[in-house]
C-alpha cells in the first residue's frame, strides 16, 4: 500500500486503458488545427467498432430490460460526471420521443441536479449516496438499473448496481470502457466498450463518452421498439408538445397510412392528437374509442391492434 497522498488511487488509474498516456501525442498542441481535427476524427471513427464487439451483450441487456419494463418496471441510469449527464440526457429524451411517463426512464447523477452543470465534491466516491438515491425511488424487482462509468471503478455507479441487485432484485447493467471492470462484474449484464486511451489523457468525455452515448441510444431505443412504441421506423408514440412535433405527428400518420390531409386531421381530432390511435383509425376504419380499446388490449402494439381489428 502506498504511503504517498492518493498513491493507491494513482496506481489504480495507471492500470486503466482510459487513463493511459500516449507519448506520440505529447506535442499535439504544436500541430496545426486541421491536423488536430483529423487526428481527433480518426480517433472517433474507432468507437463504433468497439461498440460492435459488445453487441451480443448489449442485445441481451436490452431483451432483459424490455421484459422488465413490459411488466411495469422502470429504466434507471446511475452515473457520475459525464457518465451521469449522459444518462440524464437519454432519460429526458424518452418522454417526447416515446411518450413515456416522466418516472418511467430515470437519470440519476451523483450529487443531484446541481451536478449537471458543476462538480459536486465527493459525490462520485459514495456508494451510500447511490443507495439513498435508489431508495428514494422505491425500487422494485421489476426495475432495471444501469450503472455507467468510463473507468468501471466509480463507487457511485458500482454502489447503484450492487444495491439494486442485492436489496431489490432489480436487473442490473454495468456499462464501462475498460476490460475486467468492477462495475461489469457487479452487474447481471456487463458491457465493456474498450475504446482505448483518449486524445487528451484521461478525458473520458471524448471516445468513452461517445461510446456510452451510442450504447444508451441502443438501450433505450431498441427497448422502446420491443415495447411497441414504434411502427416500423416511425415514432408513433411521439408526444406533440410543440409546433415542430405537431407537424411531425401529421407527417408520421401520412407516412404510415398514405391518407390525405383531411383524413389525417379528422383522425387526430378523434384521438386527441395521439398518433398511434390515429393511424389505427385510418387503417382499420374505426372510431377513436375503438382504436384506444384495441391498443389497450394489444398492450400498445399497433401491429397487433391492426391484426385484431381486421380479424
Amino acid at each position: 500500500m502506498s504511503t504517498t497522498p492518493y498513491g493507491d488511487l494513482r496506481a489504480q488509474l495507471d492500470t486503466l486503458t482510459t487513463e493511459a498516456f500516449r507519448p506520440e501525442l505529447a506535442k499535439i498542441d504544436e500541430l496545426p488545427t486541421l491536423e488536430i481535427a483529423k487526428i481527433m476524427n480518426g480517433e472517433d471513427a474507432s468507437v463504433p467498432t468497439a461498440v460492435a464487439a459488445q453487441l451480443p451483450r448489449i442485445a441481451a441487456a436490452i431483451d432483459g430490460t424490455a421484459e422488465r419494463m413490459a411488466r411495469g418496471g422502470r429504466l434507471v441510469y446511475a452515473g457520475a460526471g459525464t457518465a451521469g449527464r449522459l444518462g440524464v440526457l437519454d432519460a429526458s429524451e424518452c418522454p417526447p420521443t416515446f411518450n413515456t411517463e416522466p418516472g418511467e426512464v430515470v437519470g440519476l447523477i451523483a450529487g443531484g441536479p446541481t451536478a449537471m452543470v458543476s462538480a459536486v465534491e465527493g459525490a462520485e466516491d459514495s456508494k451510500e449516496l447511490a443507495a439513498g438515491d435508489l431508495d428514494a425511488l422505491a425500487l422494485t424487482s421489476d426495475d432495471v438499473v444501469v450503472g455507467i462509468s468510463a473507468s468501471g471503478r466509480t463507487p457511485y455507479a458500482i454502489g447503484a448496481v450492487e444495491h439494486a441487485r442485492s436489496r431489490y432484485g432489480a436487473l442490473t447493467i454495468g456499462l464501462s470502457c475498460n476490460a475486467d471492470s468492477v462495475l461489469a462484474a457487479a452487474a447481471d449484464h456487463g458491457i465493456e466498450v474498450v475504446v482505448g486511451p483518449e486524445l487528451l489523457t484521461g478525458s473520458t468525455r471524448l471516445k468513452a463518452g461517445t461510446a456510452q452515448k451510442l450504447v444508451l441510444n441502443m438501450l433505450s431505443t431498441i427497448t422502446m421498439i420491443r415495447l411497441g412504441k414504434t411502427y416500423g421506423n416511425l415514432m408513433v408514440d411521439v408526444r406533440a408538445s410543440n409546433e415542430k412535433l405537431r407537424a411531425r405527428s401529421r407527417r408520421i400518420v401520412s407516412l404510415a397510412t398514405g391518407a390525405d390531409d383531411d383524413a389525417i386531421e379528422a383522425a387526430l381530432t378523434a384521438t386527441d392528437g395521439e398518433v398511434k390511435p390515429a393511424i389505427l383509425v385510418v387503417l382499420a376504419d374505426v372510431d377513436g374509442p375503438t382504436a384506444a380499446r384495441l391498443l389497450a388490449e394489444s398492450d400498445g402494439h399497433l401491429r397487433a391492434a391492426l391484426t385484431a381489428a381486421v380479424s
